[in-house]
């Protein structure tokens, strides 16, 4: 790539209204964003009272329960003289409650129990001797369970019990309680420890930020930080990573508008020959691709770095300003490569529209979902944004992880881009030919001979590795007795797929000898090629996504549960005979017909199942 040129064809995309849009257009929508971006925290922070009203209640003022119900905007004021059903759904009377025979009522008056809990708690609260209001202080941390695997029931009403526990005699966590001695004056905790009843032992550990609470983010950050600092037994409930969610929702958004106007501008130069100019110019392909491509990088890059900078106000660090950037950029590049591609298949607008969907839900789901669970383990790290949202909290983060993270978005992002570049020409850009045809037309251009099978073989194993992330982010929620099977049904799919589907489209223009021994030279080729390729997924056991996911196992190719020292041989040799055997069986039926292709890749599928499920039921999963 020339820079000059590659800048000069950068500032013709911008002066030349991008993607289409007039700049009227962009100032307007750019000021509709500033006006959500001031607005978001203060809505995320107030809240609206939607249930305002709601309920009637007619109370006296002379009732005690006419501050509570005053207090609470769920509840309107009204004459306790009012005919109970109609104008009112509760009526008190002194000490006593008396509810309309309605649903509407039964709800009003579960509503009051808890406001009346509440008030007095802020009561109590306001106390000058917190001692006598509460005499006992809990403290409650929520950390991550480790070396616990679910047990699937066997059917005779026992569980079986997780080699990675120890037997219970039936009393561990009962001496917690009656451990501490009597309460001190000032409220503090028991004399006696009584962390000894804690489930796992965690003492008294640190536990800040464990229970996905502000973890140390500070500026406008940290207001989205929920949970309760104090209060009943009754308030007490689980935390929900609502900080995790907002953050990578604001990184996440802006992307998914930055590639409408990168995939529009894309295919317009195929739309009426436009693209003609630059393609008879003397710059290369990749010139005019980077050149098109900088600006919407540049502007998410951009975008990135001020919703960091704005989230740590009003102390703003460059390096952890420049981390955050960082993380950001591979799923940037993901984004748009991923866009650029589709814009060299689609043939309208119309298509691209369907195209940039499909984008726009998939990678959301990679970048988003994980990072929502960012204090929940390790199964985060397969999203870049989980980088973002540990930094803004104030966490360390290993390099293994940030390898971990930023790598395979990064290389998927390169292969997206190269099989777009490899029909960016003249006889394929304004060609009017359907998405599938196009994309056998992408990648027969990388092939032309048995070792090319294996290097393409090999690149489009980035594609595979966050594919198969996505599934992970997608099930390890799920039960296992659920999630397994499906992770092993995609993890087949798309390896089977990743092997041959090149292969296929080699045939199809006649980029190889035709003939049995021919195809299966010509698979072995392919099922070496992803064989060599595959060990870049044992980066995942460097942040011990393996040992905490068992989708993680499946997807990474480790899930045998036995030391790999006795049969380390049997277990490299195995995968290399799976890959090569399937992917011959594969490339014997692309060299005849596509529906004997798709019966060979179908009898490939089934063959790599029976061996996963066979290595999965090796391991006790």
């Amino acid at each position: 790539m020339n820079p000059r040129k590659l800048l000069r064809i950068a500032r013709w995309e911008v002066t030349k209204n991008a993607g289409g849009v007039d700049r009227r257009t962009i100032v307007v929508a750019a000021l509709a964003l500033l006006a959500v971006g001031i607005a978001a925290p203060y809505a995320a922070t107030s809240g609206v009272a939607v249930d305002s009203g709601i309920y009637r209640v007619g109370v006296t003022d002379e009732s005690p329960y006419h501050p509570v119900v005053e207090d609470d905007p769920t509840f309107d004021v009204r004459d306790p003289d009012a005919e109970l059903g109609e104008g009112i759904d509760l009526r008190v009377d002194g000490l006593v409650i008396e509810a309309a025979p309605t649903p509407k009522a039964a709800a009003a008056q579960t509503e009051l129990r808890s406001s009346v809990r509440a008030y007095n708690n802020r009561q109590m609260g306001e106390e000058a001797n917190q001692s006598a209001a509460f005499p006992v202080r809990v403290s409650l941390g929520y950390t991550e369970r480790s070396q616990v695997r679910e047990v699937i029931s066997t059917g005779d009403g026992q569980d079986q019990q997780s080699d990675d526990e120890e037997p219970s005699d039936g009393t561990d966590g009962s001496d917690g309680g009656s451990d501490g001695g009597p309460g001190t004056d000032d409220g503090g905790s028991a004399d006696g420890n009584g962390s000894d009843g804690t489930a796992g032992g965690g003492g008294t550990g640190n536990l800040e930020g464990a229970a996905g609470g502000a973890g140390g983010v500070g500026g406008i950050a940290g207001q989205f930080a929920g949970g309760n600092s104090s209060g009943t037994p009754a308030d007490i409930s689980p935390p929900f990573p609502f900080q995790s969610l907002v953050l990578a929702f604001l990184f996440v958004l802006p992307l998914n508008f930055i590639i409408q106007a990168y995939g529009s501008t894309m295919l317009s130069e195929r739309l009426n020959r436009r693209g003609e100019l630059l393609l008879v110019a003397p710059v290369s392909r990749f010139d005019i691709i980077g050149g098109k491509t900088l600006p919407y990088l540049t502007a998410a890059v951009g975008i990135a770095a001020v919703i960091a900078a704005a989230l740590e106000l009003p102390a703003v660090d460059p390096l952890s300003v420049g981390v955050s950037v960082l993380a950001v950029l591979p799923i940037a590049l993901l984004f748009l490569g991923a866009t650029f591609l589709g814009a060299m298949f689609a043939r309208s607008f119309k298509e691209l529209t369907f195209v940039t969907v499909t984008v726009t839900v998939s990678l959301t789901t990679y970048a988003f979902v994980p990072a929502i669970f960012t204090d929940v383990g390790a199964v985060a790290l397969i999203s870049p944004l989980t980088i973002v949202v540990r930094n803004l909290q104030g966490q360390a983060i290993g390099l293994g992880e940030f390898a971990f993270s930023l790598l395979p978005p990064l290389l998927t992002a390169g292969v997206f881009f190269g099989l777009g570049a490899g029909i960016y020409r003249e006889e394929d850009m304004f060609t009017q030919r359907s998405i599938p045809l196009k994309a056998l037309d992408a990648l027969a251009a990388r092939v032309h001979g048995k070792w090319s099978v294996a290097a393409v073989t090999a690149i489009l194993l980035p594609f595979v590795f966050v594919t198969e992330l996505v599934g992970v982010a997608a099930l390890f929620a799920v039960p296992n007795a659920l999630s397994i099977p499906t992770m092993l049904v995609v993890v087949v799919v798309v390896e089977e797929f990743a092997k041959s589907l090149h292969v296929y489209a080699g045939y199809a223009h006649d980029r190889f000898e035709a003939g049995l021994w021919p195809a299966v030279v010509v698979g072995a080729f392919s099922g070496i090629g992803f064989f060599l390729g595959e060990k870049i997924m044992l980066l995942a056991q460097l942040v011990g996504l393996p040992s905490e996911v068992v989708e993680g196992l499946i997807a990474t190719g480790t899930a045998t549960g036995v030391t790999p020292l006795p049969i380390y041989i049997g277990f490299l040799l195995a995968p290399l005979a799976l890959h090569v055997v399937t992917a011959a069986i594969s490339a014997v039926g692309a060299s005849k017909t596509r529906g004997t292709y798709l019966a060979a890749v179908t009898l490939s599928m089934v063959i790599h199942f029976a061996y996963n499920y066979t290595v999965v039921s090796i391991g006790g999963f």
